[in-house]
C-alpha cells in the first residue's frame, strides 16, 4: 500500500525506510528516510475528517497568505507530487508527505512552565500572523467542533437515550455538572457578543503540537487538520485544560487532578506576549472562563459517551469514560477554587500590565 503512495510522489520505495511515528490517535503517521533526508508520511482518518481535501486547501490558503505577508515564518506544509497534489487519494485512502524539520523536539508531556510559555507563544504567534487572513474562506474540517452549545444538545440527548444503569449510577455527577451550567449560558453570550471576534484558531493545541529546538525554544506549531475559524477561547481553553494539571485526563486518583498556578501564568503571559494588541478587553478578561469552557466542554462529552455505551471514545476498560468525566470535573473544580488567586497573578505580570 505504502509503496504505491510513493511512487505516486516520484520516490523509489526500494531506496526508502518506512517506520511508524508518534502518538497520535487520529491519523496514521510514519517516518519515512530516503538516504539523508526525512519525512513525515501521513494518513488521515477519513472517518473523523469527512472532507480531507478540506484540510488540503486550507493548508494551501493559509501557506501562501504567510509566505507572501510572513516569508520568514515556519510554516510546515505537505510537499507536492509531480502532478502538484498535495493531498494522494487512493483506495487505501487519503495520504500527504512533510518535510520532517531537522533537529526540531517534541514532547507529549509538559515538564515545565518555560515550556508552557514557548508553546502558548507559539499558538498566539500563528494566529497574530493570521489577523489579516479571510478567516471566512476556511472550510470546517469538523463541522460545530468546539460549539458549546451543540455539545450540551447532545449530553441532553445521552440522558434521554442513553444507558439507564449508567444514568442512574451517575447520579452524584450529574449534580455537579448542574450546577455547572453558568459556563453554557456565558458561551450563549460571547457568540452574540462583538467583544469575540472571530479569527483563525488551530483547536488542538496540545503540547504534542508544537515543535521546539534543541534548546526548547518554540519553532512552530504543526497538526493543523482542526485549523478553522473560531473564538480565542478555544485554543487557551484546550491548552488550560491539557497543561494545568500533572495528572492526565485518565488519571484514577483525582486528588492529583489539580490546577498548576505557575503553568496558567505562563499560559496567559505566553500567549499575550504575540496576541496583546489583538485580543479585546473583554477577551483578556477571559482566560479563565476559557480554561471553564473546555473543562467543561470535555466533561459532558466523556460522560455523555460512557451514557451511550462508549461508541465515540472507546473504553479499554468499564467505567473508563465517567473516570474521565469525573477527572475533568475535579480539574474544573480546581480553577474555580483558585480562580480568584489566578486573576491576582495575571493581572499583575508584566505582559498583561502593558495591555
Amino acid at each position: 500500500m505504502l509503496a504505491t503512495i510513493l511512487e505516486t510522489y516520484g520516490l523509489n520505495p526500494q531506496e526508502c525506510t518506512i517506520q511508524p511515528f508518534g502518538t497520535g490517535l487520529i491519523n496514521h503517521t510514519w517516518v519515512l528516510r530516503k538516504g539523508d533526508e526525512e519525512y513525515i508520511l501521513q494518513q488521515i482518518n477519513n472517518n473523523v475528517f469527512k472532507e480531507p481535501f478540506a484540510i488540503s486547501e486550507n493548508i494551501r490558503a493559509i501557506g501562501s497568505y504567510l509566505k507572501q505577508h510572513h516569508p520568514n515564518y515556519l510554516f510546515v506544509t505537505p510537499i507536492h507530487s509531480p502532478d502538484n497534489k498535495n493531498l494522494i487519494h487512493t483506495e487505501e485512502g487519503y495520504f500527504r508527505i512533510f518535510p520532517f524539520v531537522k533537529d526540531s523536539v517534541t514532547y507529549t508531556t509538559l515538564e515545565s512552565p518555560e515550556l508552557a510559555f514557548e508553546a502558548a507563544k507559539q499558538f498566539g504567534r500563528f494566529t497574530h500572523n493570521l489577523a489579516g487572513f479571510d478567516e471566512s474562506v476556511l472550510q470546517q474540517t469538523i463541522p460545530n467542533f468546539h460549539d458549546l452549545t451543540l455539545r450540551d444538545e447532545q449530553f441532553k440527548a445521552s440522558l434521554i437515550h442513553g444507558n439507564k444503569e449508567r444514568i442512574a449510577e451517575a447520579h452524584e455527577v450529574l449534580t455537579q455538572l448542574e450546577k455547572c451550567r453558568y459556563i453554557v449560558d456565558e458561551f450563549e453570550q460571547i457568540k452574540i457578543n462583538p467583544q469575540f471576534k472571530i479569527r483563525v484558531m488551530h483547536h488542538d493545541t496540545k503540547i504534542s503540537n508544537v515543535l521546539f529546538d534543541k534548546q526548547n525554544r518554540g519553532l512552530c506549531v504543526i497538526d493543523l487538520d482542526t485549523v478553522m475559524p473560531g473564538f480565542f477561547i478555544s485554543d487557551i481553553g484546550d491548552m488550560m485544560r491539557t497543561y494545568l494539571a500533572a495528572a492526565s485526563e485518565e488519571e484514577t486518583d483525582f486528588s492529583t487532578v489539580q490546577v498548576r498556578e505557575e503553568y496558567f501564568v505562563a499560559i496567559v503571559e505566553g500567549y499575550l506576549s504575540e496576541m496583546k494588541n489583538e485580543l479585546t478587553n473583554e477577551e483578556k478578561n477571559s482566560f479563565i472562563y476559557a480554561g471553564k469552557f473546555m473543562i467543561y466542554m470535555q466533561a459532558i462529552r466523556f460522560l455523555a459517551d460512557h451514557f451511550m455505551n462508549d461508541v465515540y471514545y472507546g473504553a479499554t476498560y468499564k467505567g473508563q469514560n465517567f473516570n474521565r468525566a469525573v477527572n475533568q470535573l475535579y480539574l474544573l473544580k480546581s480553577l474555580e477554587e483558585k480562580e480568584e488567586n489566578l486573576l491576582k497573578k495575571i493581572k499583575s505580570t508584566p505582559v498583561h500590565c502593558e495591555v
